[in-house]
């Protein structure tokens, strides 16, 4: 008994210690600052006004009463898993006019874009992945002699390449026709 005990304990605190990616407790990702892309810091000219320039970039984050001419756009985030992004873009103003411009390199998307791309990427991935498998389950068949293979499509079910159309919900099928026509009131 003391030695099966034991022997759960030790298994128990071994499993424990095989990942370093716990993934709990969850930690959501802190942005602060704005995002700006290079689409937006092309759209700078020396002379702009300072509403032009706040109309391409944004409201500044930083913008001092001892500094008058210089605007700072700021940007920190730091994903869940504690990999740190910073950027720096500061504006330099002579008078009202916008005279020079300097700073980190800016990414060229938006976050919900970069995002957009990850799921479009994945789902790519995807229907390479069922489409690879078909291929190769239709070659193996090809190979010991099987009748015609049978490609799958990506959102195509196995019900629709076999001829099995019913279907799943009995409220889509058409109801039968009245007997009768209703009168008009």
């Amino acid at each position: 008994m003391r030695a099966s005990l034991l022997g759960v304990v030790c298994v128990a605190g071994l499993t424990g210690c095989s990942s370093t990616q716990w993934g709990f407790p969850y930690r959501v990702g802190i942005q602060q600052g704005n995002w700006v892309t290079k689409d937006q810091v092309s759209l700078l000219r020396p002379g702009m006004s300072r509403e032009q320039v706040r109309y391409a970039l944004g409201t500044p984050t930083l913008a001092s009463v001892l500094h008058a001419n210089r605007w700072d756009y700021p940007y920190y985030y730091r994903a869940g898993n504690g990999k740190v992004e910073e950027r720096v873009l500061t504006v330099i103003f002579e008078g009202s006019q916008l005279a020079s411009w300097r700073g980190d390199e800016q990414p060229d998307l938006q976050p919900f874009q970069i995002a957009r791309e990850e799921i479009r990427t994945s789902q790519k991935e995807a229907a390479q992945h069922q489409l690879n498998m078909t291929r190769e389950a239709n070659d193996a068949a090809a190979a010991s002699g099987a009748s015609a293979p049978v490609e799958i499509l990506p959102g195509v079910t196995f019900g629709q390449t076999t001829g099995d159309i019913t279907p799943s919900d009995p409220s889509a099928s058409p109801a039968a026709p009245l007997e009768t026509p209703m009168p008009l009131r």
